[in-house]
């Protein structure tokens, strides 16, 4: 099985709802995005996959999210932006482009992640 990982970032603000802490005010982070494809065989250039193909797609997907209040826009307006939430909005837009995408993890630190993948 070969595997390939790519990171991308964005930036931006949100709060989370009927949280008791600090994080219930609004506040901002810096965040890196990790999506990993895989595949059993390689294609007739030697690659599961075209790095660019993967990099470009994701970071089609984190524009829509970049300098963004995430509260106000869909889904998030009704979901909260928690990092799960938002690996798996993720993972579910850009299944529809990657074929073999395995997982989406979502950094909004440097030591605190959450990841998505599908069973």
């Amino acid at each position: 099985m070969y595997s390939l990982k790519v990171e991308s970032n964005f930036s931006s603000a949100h709060n989370l709802r009927g949280y008791k802490g600090k994080c219930e005010s609004l506040h901002g982070h810096n965040w890196k995005i990790e999506a990993v494809a895989e595949n059993a065989s390689l294609d007739k250039t030697g690659m599961v996959m075209d790095f660019k193909l993967i990099k470009s797609e994701l970071n089609k997907i984190i524009e829509k999210l970049d300098h963004k209040y995430l509260n106000k826009i869909k889904p998030f307006d009704k979901t909260n932006p928690t990092s799960e939430n938002i690996a798996r909005f993720i993972f579910e837009a850009l299944k529809k482009k990657i074929a073999g995408l395995r997982s989406i993890t979502v950094w909004e630190n440097p030591t605190s992640s959450a990841t998505y993948y599908e069973q």
